[in-house]
């Protein structure tokens, strides 16, 4: 509320006082929700798997998502263990990258919050 109120004694309208008060204070949030978002999204599985009974990705692979692709690779009609090996690790290693890129984006938008308080 005294963030807010300040902003109004300053002469802030809605709009200002949305972008210089309301999305500092979320940004590390809204970043956590992005990041965990598209990882969750990376991994999906079941919801493109119901509105195709085949588990082909629709016919024309519209539904394919790289863990169907995983799992037609390794246990599809043409078992390829080795090939589902690396789509598995290449899954990995992007996630690995995502969380990296979430952690040095949160470290660097609260040390920069950090050093905005102490000025």
């Amino acid at each position: 509320r005294e963030l807010y109120e300040a902003a109004t004694v300053d002469g802030a309208g809605r709009w200002r006082q949305f972008l210089s008060v309301t999305i500092p204070q979320l940004r590390s949030t809204i970043i956590f929700v992005v990041i965990t978002s598209t990882i969750g999204g990376l991994q999906i599985f079941d919801e493109p798997r119901m509105f195709d009974i085949m588990g082909n990705g629709g016919s024309d692979k519209q539904w394919l998502t790289l863990t169907m692709y995983l799992y037609q690779l390794g246990w599809g009609p043409q078992k390829s263990f080795g090939r589902a090996s690396a789509v598995a690790w290449i899954l990995f290693l992007i996630i690995i990258v995502i969380g990296a890129l979430n952690f040095w984006l949160t470290r660097r938008i609260s040390s920069a919050e950090g050093k905005k308080a102490r000025r």
